[in-house]
């Protein structure tokens, strides 16, 4: 089996998503393996396949609407065979959601069950709820990114890990504020 050539790395280092074709690309739970897959290094269509035990027809035709939707390129293409090779790259190392969608939101999540399902090693989920003022969000925010990117190593020989950060501010139910007034002690008028 030959080498798999080296390669440069992704043309950008934040894509912040936004389009609807990219929430759209992003709804679909293979599509999301594929970016987690093209995460390290570029990978032809077999590649992936085999990585991820799909067929490549599926591979294919996802890896076609990350495509269309800007979320991978092309790195290099070779001659093999008679045929033509094309290693998929994403378009950028990082990629931040703007302004989530449910949908997108909803596959994105889909897509981390999955692989903390397949994964060998011991996982950390937590869920916690703080009570944070705006500033100390903002700046809880910016450390956990700030973590995130100090932590990566340059060490092709260990294994790929996930990492999912998400802050958000919990929304109050619209019927919590109608039911606190109902249940406030109306004053009446001395008689």
């Amino acid at each position: 089996m030959r080498d798999q050539p080296s390669y440069l790395p992704p043309p950008e280092d934040v894509l912040e998503i936004g389009a609807p074709e990219q929430f759209a690309a992003l709804s679909h739970p293979l599509r999301q393996r594929l970016l987690f897959a093209l995460g390290q290094r570029p990978a032809t269509i077999s590649q992936l396949a085999a990585q991820l035990d799909a067929k490549k027809g599926n591979v294919a035709h996802h890896l076609k609407v990350l495509r269309e939707a800007g979320l991978v390129h092309v790195a290099e293409t070779r001659q093999v065979r008679g045929g033509t090779e094309q290693y998929y790259q994403r378009t950028a190392r990082h990629m931040v959601v703007a302004e989530p969608q449910a949908a997108g939101t909803a596959a994105m999540l889909a897509a981390v069950a999955q692989e903390l399902d397949r994964s060998p090693a011991e996982t950390h989920l937590t869920l916690r709820h703080l009570r944070l003022s705006p500033a100390k969000a903002r700046e809880l925010g910016e450390a956990l990114a700030k973590l995130v990117d100090e932590a990566e190593e340059n060490a092709e020989d260990q294994p790929v890990h996930g990492v999912l950060v998400a802050l958000y501010q919990q929304a109050l139910p619209t019927s919590t504020t109608s039911s606190v007034q109902q249940h406030q002690p109306h004053e009446t008028a001395p008689s």
